[in-house]
C-alpha cells in the first residue's frame, strides 16, 4: 500500500513540473512571429522620383531603372516604406514613335526595395501614374507610359505649308498660280509630316512617378523603422 501511494505521489509531482515548462515554451514560440509579421498590402501607392533619365530615344529594353521614395508610406500608424528608400527596376519594353502611326511607349517594372539600413525586399511594382511627365498618359494596367497623339500637329503642318504655297503662287501667277502653289505646298507639308517621328517619351532625372505594389509583400518588422516624423514636429 505504501509503495502504491509513493508511486502516485511521484507521478503527480512530475506532471506539475512538466506543465508550466510546456506552457512557457508555447508562449515563447508564438511571440516572435507576432512581432515580425508586417505586410505591404497589394494596391499600396508609392511616390518616387527617378535618379536618372529615361528616353525612348536613348534607353534600351533591359536597362535598369533607379528611383527613390519621396514620402513615407504608413499604415495603421506604422511605417512600411520610409522616405529615401531606393526602388530598383527594369525597362521591359520601349518603342519610338512611328513616322506615320504608332506612338512612343515606355514600360517599366519595379522589382526591389532597398531600405536606408540596407534591408532589401523583392516586390512586384508598376507605374500607376506619371504626373511629372509632359504630353504623356499611362495607357494600361501594366503601367505603359505613352506619348500623346500628334495627329493634330501633323495636319497643322500640311495646312500651314499649303497656305504658304498658295500665297507664293498667288503673288507670282495670280489665281491659277495660287492653286498650283497650294498643291505644291500641301505636298511638301505632307512629306514633312511623314518624315517626322512622333514625340519621344522623355523622363528626366527627378521626374515624379507613382508606382503601385501589385501583390502584398511581407516585411521583417525588426528591420523597418517603427516611427516617422509627424508633420507637426518642429525641425
Amino acid at each position: 500500500m505504501r509503495t502504491i501511494l509513493a508511486v502516485l505521489l511521484l507521478g503527480a509531482l512530475t506532471t506539475a513540473q512538466i506543465s508550466p515548462a510546456a506552457t512557457t515554451g508555447t508562449s515563447a514560440g508564438t511571440t516572435p512571429s507576432a512581432i515580425t509579421d508586417l505586410v505591404i498590402p497589394a494596391g499600396t501607392k508609392v511616390p518616387v522620383a527617378l535618379k536618372h533619365a529615361i528616353s525612348t530615344k536613348g534607353t534600351r529594353e533591359g536597362d535598369g531603372v533607379y528611383a527613390e521614395t519621396t514620402f513615407p508610406v504608413v499604415a495603421n500608424g506604422r511605417v512600411l516604406i520610409p522616405a529615401g528608400t531606393y526602388v530598383q527596376g527594369r525597362v521591359s519594353h520601349i518603342e519610338r514613335g512611328g513616322h506615320i502611326k504608332g506612338r512612343a511607349e515606355v514600360l517599366m517594372h519595379f522589382t526591389t526595395l532597398i531600405y536606408p539600413s540596407g534591408y532589401t525586399v523583392l516586390l512586384p511594382g508598376a507605374v500607376e501614374n506619371a504626373p511629372g511627365v509632359d504630353k504623356t498618359s499611362v495607357k494600361d494596367e501594366e503601367g505603359t507610359i505613352r506619348s500623346d497623339s500628334q495627329k493634330g500637329q501633323k495636319i497643322g503642318t500640311v495646312a500651314s505649308s499649303a497656305g504658304t504655297g498658295a500665297v507664293v503662287g498667288g503673288l507670282s501667277s495670280g489665281g491659277k498660280g495660287a492653286l498650283i502653289g497650294a498643291g505644291v505646298g500641301g505636298a511638301v507639308g505632307t512629306a514633312i509630316a511623314l518624315l517626322t517621328r512622333g514625340n519621344d517619351v522623355k523622363l528626366d532625372a527627378g521626374t515624379t512617378l507613382e508606382i503601385v505594389i501589385q501583390r502584398e509583400v511581407a516585411l521583417d518588422a525588426s528591420r523597418v523603422p517603427a516611427t516617422t516624423r509627424s508633420s507637426g514636429t518642429p525641425e
